[in-house]
């Protein structure tokens, strides 16, 4: 019998809305569409589980078959099927309310195509490729009739007997001209691919099955082993190196949650390593963009999340006030954390040889999350410059003796670059003092964290000050120059440097210390790093390194220039060794370092 009719909805043009708004994003018919059927063979499934259906179910399977010359597509299952009657209930009646409105609200949010499945409309995204679609189906219910629908993207439908003899579904999509890039192997294997790779029915493609339906994330942790982990990882990053290792997420209450994240080696070009974690749900593939569901200094993880209960069809803001959302999001903190706090305290040795790659993501972690900070300062690490490595407590305890100043506070010393830095680094040595390195590009941050968060803890880079005052004690150095002496050095330096933008500093010093040591203060290098991160004030974005450039009053080599007769060749020396502290400190270069090295051999050669 043949029936014709009009498809009920709210709206005459519910199809130009969505062929106009989902276009950016079309490629997704085929994972709702594959997605429904493996929906319907998994329904077949629980009925014979439940004892609903007492026939033979067979292998259960999906199929995706194209036809570039009859310009069709085909989604084919062998699951529930539908009567006609349940194709006019579940395909004509789209019975929502404000179809429009709904649209029109989510298009100035530029969330337009988030009305896929939101309202059942997943179905109906095979008319952003088809022309027209014709659905071939037979019920599994005994005496069941085969029924046939078509419908031309219009409001109209016809459903006539159908030819159909096995119990399932053939979805049939008429290309139409705008989208025949679908009409080829390799777009459809790709997308497949990327939507459909781990779908729990057997899905084929030409006669192949392009998923895996049991993934490792599925399994229990207890009957998997480190290969199986690693396998998997090369199953989805087939290019990248073994990650360092991985945490595997199991809950079902008080929402379900699967997955595994991997710690990567990282790269130093970070934004290169994000966007790798795949988010699920039920094992189809939804995105790759996990902001908000996973926090924000775990997203150089890689891996797999998988959750029904993430909100996949709304915008973004309503997503980050999603209840599941936030709970997710503490949830894979909190295993972070423990995971670990677990790794730190069974196999130290271990952990510290890992500390170069997971350090990032626990500094990271301490920055943006308190909760993950009052976890974290027990399992991070402070790398020195002898590769040695201590708690944060550890490291106090360590260098409190020593790095004590006169108002109490224990220094902590740090290098953000131990080559272009040593002259400092050998410099405090001298004195036993220990120094970290700091040269990730998060420890700018870090440093000033930490400052904020330990108490009695200053933190200074070795080249803000000269060693004997980066720590001030109460003990002084007396200078074997007069104060007459000092204000003459203090005056012939100021007028060899002629620069505004550096302090002469004349002061008594180790006579084995270099004779001119220049240093950049600590407070001045912070803004200006800060500026250069997009932090700090603005007026420090333009303002010159403003540097101290310290005279050691009891250098050899500045008694000398105090001694010398003629004011050309005191001005020559203090140029020299003035140029000989820029070179120490990897500051001479160009005209001013070929300058030096033409002096340094007519010296050499006057002697």
């Amino acid at each position: 019998m043949q029936e014709k009719g009009n498809i009920s909805i709210h709206t005459e043009n519910i199809f130009p809305i969505i062929k106009k708004f989902l276009y950016s994003d079309h490629e997704i018919f085929l994972r709702e569409l594959v997605s429904n059927a493996v929906d319907a063979t998994r329904k077949m499934q629980k009925l014979a589980s439940m004892g609903e259906f007492s026939g033979e179910v067979g292998a259960l399977k999906v199929q995706v078959m194209f036809d570039a010359e009859a310009k069709t597509i085909t989604i084919s299952d062998n699951g529930l099927g539908m009567t006609s009657e349940e194709i006019k209930k579940y395909i004509n009646q789209i019975a929502f309310s404000g179809a429009t409105e709904f649209v029109e609200k989510y298009k100035e949010k530029g969330d337009e195509k988030q009305i896929i499945g939101h309202f059942g409309l997943g179905f109906y995204s095979a008319f952003m490729v088809a022309a027209t679609v014709e659905i071939h189906t037979l019920s599994y219910q005994e005496g069941a009739q085969s029924a046939r629908w078509e419908c031309d993207g219009s409001t109209s439908f016809e459903i006539t007997p159908g030819s159909r003899t096995e119990r399932g579904t053939d979805i049939i999509l008429h290309i139409a001209e705008d989208s025949e890039e679908f009409l080829q192997k390799n777009r459809l294997q790709e997308i497949l691919n990327k939507y459909c790779k781990f779908l729990p029915v057997a899905v084929f493609f030409e006669e192949e099955q392009v998923n895996n339906t049991a993934p490792l994330w599925t399994k229990s942790p207890s009957e998997l082993k480190d290969e199986d982990y690693l396998a998997f990882y090369k199953e989805l990053y087939p290019f990248s190196e073994d990650p360092l290792f991985w945490i595997h997420l199991n809950v079902d209450y008080p929402f379900e949650l699967t997955g595994v994240l991997y710690f990567p080696k990282l790269k130093k070009d970070l934004e290169l390593q994000k966007n790798k974690i795949q988010l699920y749900s039920r094992q189809v593939f939804i995105t790759d963009e996990v902001k908000d569901v996973v926090p924000e200094f775990l997203m150089l993880l890689h891996g797999v999340i998988d959750s029904p209960d993430i909100p996949l069809n709304v915008s973004r803001s309503f997503l980050q006030a999603d209840g599941n959302v936030k709970k997710i999001n503490a949830h894979i903190t909190k295993k972070v954390a423990d995971k670990l706090g677990e790794l730190f305290k069974n196999d130290r040795p271990s952990y510290e040889s890992k500390w170069n790659d997971v350090g990032v993501f626990v500094k990271y972690g301490m920055l943006s999350d308190d909760k993950f900070y009052e976890k974290a300062k027990d399992f991070c690490l402070l790398k020195n410059t002898e590769d040695q490595y201590f708690t944060l407590e550890e490291y106090k305890e360590k260098v409190a003796p020593l790095q004590t100043d006169k108002d109490n506070k224990v220094v902590m010393l740090y290098t953000t670059d131990p080559g272009k830095q040593n002259t400092y680094i050998e410099s405090l040595k001298k004195r036993s003092y220990d120094v970290l390195a700091f040269d990730t590009v998060i420890d700018n941050h870090f440093v000033g964290m930490l400052e904020q968060k330990l108490e009695n803890i200053a933190l200074k880079r070795v080249d803000s000050e000269v060693a004997d005052k980066i720590i001030e004690k109460e003990e002084k150095i007396d200078s074997v120059l007069s104060e007459e002496q000092q204000n003459a050095v203090k005056a012939l330096f100021e007028q060899t440097i002629n620069d505004k933008n550096k302090t002469v500093l004349v002061q008594a010093l180790p006579t084995y210390e270099l004779p001119v040591t220049v240093t950049l203060p600590e407070f001045m290098r912070r803004m200006r790093d800060m500026n250069g991160m997009g932090g700090g004030m603005a007026m420090f974005g333009n303002m010159p390194e403003m540097l101290n450039v310290v005279v050691n009053a009891n250098h050899a080599l500045i008694q000398k220039i105090v001694d010398a007769k003629e004011d050309v060749e005191k001005q020559s020396l203090a140029k020299q060794v003035y140029d000989l502290g820029l070179l120490s400190h990897n500051m001479l270069s160009g005209a001013d370092l070929t300058a030096f090295i033409n002096r340094s051999v007519a010296m050499i050669g006057k002697n």
